[in-house]
């Protein structure tokens, strides 16, 4: 019997159902969506994780200030701040090189002159060459007179070393202490003779052809500092009063920070009022100079302690001859520096009063000089020396093992 016949006609060969067509969609559709994700999903979301990690990294380096380009600039501005530094110490002590240079050579031309015109300069106080001569620090010039030997034996029994140890204190610290006096109006007379006397049993004074008078300050100073500077080399000269109290190695530590300067002045700078009236201390015979009654002086070291760099000490030498003395010591000092290129440096560490030197001491902060300023030094220095020299004094064995 034909299938035909029974009305059931078969379907043809090759052809799929369309339930199987529809089954067949919904797999390859389902089949695409994993192979996408597996493909494109997963290296985006590494992208992504890596560029966070990378940020992450960067920002803890910042944070840490190990970013290496800031760490070049800040090594490149340390740099340029040494080689700024070097520079500038270079050129202080190159100026103080030529200051000095120029120094010896007015000097030398000085010693030349004189011998020119007939006046040859004394072998004693003759100036030597400089490569002849050993370097010191400072050389401290005590100002004393022929009544004050009771003043220097209290100097001496405090912050002055005696013997031995004032020798060690030449050879290894560089520091020459010496009581500065002249002579009597009568040269040789009894006075001269107790000073050599005293001399020959110390060894610590420092004689200068100049006649002792309480009027001639001005003009001691400038022997001094002449007689000093022919002596000794050394990078600063003292001046001090033998009824102040003295911290040496405080001093010698204080002076060497200026050390590179040059042209240095350095004290308790002052400006007092210029005195007309006549009878009173310190008058000023001169004080028309000074413009109107009632003006003040120029800014000059007080006259307890002072020091001075080698260039201008040498200045003084070398023009003594034409410096103007006034009546008082100290302005007289500052005024021969008015038309010089020095600078005043003022430290109040080298003029403390005895009352608060002691707190000052304890503090850390230990004086260079103490005096009271009503009697322009200690009060009956004598009697009162050993008592300042042990609440302020800065101790012998700082004094040694100080390094300047």
């Amino acid at each position: 019997m034909s299938w035909k016949g029974k009305g059931f006609e078969p379907a043809p060969k090759g052809v799929v159902s369309r339930k199987w067509t529809l089954l067949l969609c919904i797999g390859c559709f389902c089949t695409g969506m994993l192979f996408s994700d597996r493909m494109w999903v997963e290296p985006e979301v590494q992208g992504i994780s890596q560029e966070a990690g990378i940020r992450d990294e960067n920002l803890r380096l910042i944070t840490e200030g190990c970013d290496p380009l800031r760490k070049d600039v800040k090594r490149e501005s340390k740099e340029i701040i040494g080689e700024v530094s070097k520079t500038h110490h270079a050129i202080q002590t190159l100026d103080k090189t030529i200051s000095n240079l120029e120094m010896e050579l007015a000097a030398a031309r000085a010693a030349h002159e004189s011998i020119i015109n007939g006046s040859p300069v004394s072998d004693d106080i003759k100036i030597p060459a400089s490569t002849q001569k050993r370097k010191y620090l400072m050389v401290v010039g005590i100002n004393t007179a022929f009544s004050s030997r009771k003043r220097r034996d209290s100097v001496r029994a405090t912050w002055m070393p005696q013997g031995e140890k004032r020798k060690k204190l030449e050879e290894e610290k560089g520091i020459i202490m010496r009581f500065v006096i002249g002579h009597s109006a009568t040269s040789g007379g009894i006075l001269d003779k107790a000073i050599e006397a005293e001399d020959r049993k110390h060894g610590d004074f420092l004689r200068l052809e100049h006649v002792e008078g309480y009027l001639e300050l001005s003009a001691k100073t400038k022997i001094y500092f002449a007689t000093a500077v022919a002596f000794w080399d050394a990078d600063f000269y003292v001046k001090v009063d033998d009824d102040v109290h003295v911290n040496i190695a405080t001093l010698g530590a204080t002076l060497a920070r200026h050390r590179s300067k040059p042209r240095v002045y350095i004290g308790c700078m002052k400006s007092g009022p210029v005195l007309a009236q006549k009878g009173v201390r310190y008058h000023e015979p001169e004080y028309w100079k000074f413009g109107e009654e009632g003006n003040k002086y120029f800014r000059h070291a007080t006259g307890q302690l002072y020091a001075l760099s080698k260039d201008l000490a040498s200045y003084i030498s070398i023009n003594q001859h034409v410096l103007h003395k006034y009546a008082n010591e100290d302005v007289s000092l500052g005024s021969w520096f008015i038309g010089l290129d020095a600078e005043h440096i003022d430290d109040r560490r080298l003029c403390c009063g005895t009352a608060d030197c002691e707190w000052k001491a304890q503090a850390g902060n230990v004086c260079v000089a103490s005096f009271d300023w009503t009697c322009s030094g200690i009060c009956k220095s004598v009697e009162r020396m050993k008592d300042v020299h042990r609440r302020c004094g800065e101790g012998e064995n700082y004094l040694w093992s100080a390094a300047f």
